[in-house]
């Protein structure tokens, strides 16, 4: 029963991520898209309208979010860490008055995106098709094929969007793509070392998961794929981070073979780790500036060759 209960608190998302706000509330157009990514998953999406040459894809945290962010909204106590929404909407807002197209989307078992692997996440690798996926979407799009991208890859979105550079069909040497910022990078690995749980606790649970999934969350991490990067990286971490190690994350910022930059935050401490660790989502949205000048550094500079 506790094997259970944890596993599904883990690596399964079931209702805890809907759908909650909307670009009309704050004040943007947009269009409803959906895409399907390589194994046939329906992706479900926003695709808000600015300068049709220069896009943000925006690929947000996993179990209990979505592509409008993180909502209080019928969760149990054990997962609301914080007593208010967090709205990634706000930061599509300040992209797209800074003139940028904004492409905001469901990863598979969230929103209103398509179920896959039983609902189970897998914290990057699998989500990868759907980042692949997203900037497909927009590079075969009439009006954007010609973008330039830029990737907002938020925890599980980072993951996701590391192991599409080293998947084969994935974005390592992709003309479009300029860019990424990468917010707090964590694998389950160490988001179970965070956990601080008995190690009993922690048997049962990865019993359960081995017997319900056929996915190693041990073997199948993002983590190798960091050498893969091949566009300049902005991370951003929260050094109050409850589920911070900070030499895993400074391993992470060492290995990328990239232009980059660390940007280290020390947001006021909470009352749990899980808070901790949502403020960083949180002062993304209304932290604009060293986000916008990354962005807009790369956006518009010189497109690479293949």
């Amino acid at each position: 029963m506790i094997g259970r209960l944890l596993a599904n608190t883990l690596v399964k998302t079931g209702p805890n991520a809907p759908l909650f706000d909307n670009p009309t509330n704050h004040g943007l157009d947009y269009e409803d898209v959906s895409f399907e990514a390589s194994d046939g998953v329906t992706l479900r999406g926003w695709l808000i309208p600015g300068d049709p040459h220069r896009v943000i894809i925006q690929s947000h945290f996993g179990l209990f979010c979505c592509r409008a962010g993180y909502t209080t909204e019928g969760k149990n106590f054990l997962l609301r860490p914080i007593p208010t929404d967090v709205e990634f909407l706000r930061q599509a807002k300040y992209f797209h008055d800074t003139g940028y197209t904004v492409l905001a989307y469901d990863f598979r078992n969230h929103g209103e995106s398509d179920e896959a692997m039983d609902g189970f996440v897998s914290y990057g690798p699998e989500e990868a098709k759907d980042v692949i996926a997203a900037v497909e979407f927009i590079t075969s799009h009439p009006t954007h094929c010609d973008a330039s991208i830029g990737l907002m890859s938020i925890c599980m979105g980072q993951g996701a969007s590391v192991s599409a550079f080293g998947r084969a069909d994935g974005l390592k040497g992709h003309p479009n793509i300029r860019c990424m910022v990468s917010v707090q990078p964590l694998d389950y690995q160490h988001f179970l070392s965070g956990m601080s749980m008995p190690s009993f606790v922690q048997k049962r649970a990865n019993a359960y998961i081995e017997a319900n999934t056929d996915f190693d969350y041990y073997t199948n991490t993002w983590r190798p794929d960091v050498k893969n990067v091949d566009v300049p990286t902005l991370v951003i971490q929260n050094r109050n981070d409850g589920f911070l190690d900070e030499e895993f994350v400074q391993g992470v910022y060492d290995d990328l073979q990239v232009e980059k930059d660390m940007l280290w935050i020390e947001l006021p401490k909470k009352r749990t780790r899980t808070a901790n660790r949502i403020a960083a989502y949180d002062w993304i949205g209304t932290n604009p500036e060293p986000i916008l000048a990354w962005f807009d550094r790369f956006i518009d500079g010189e497109r690479r060759t293949t």
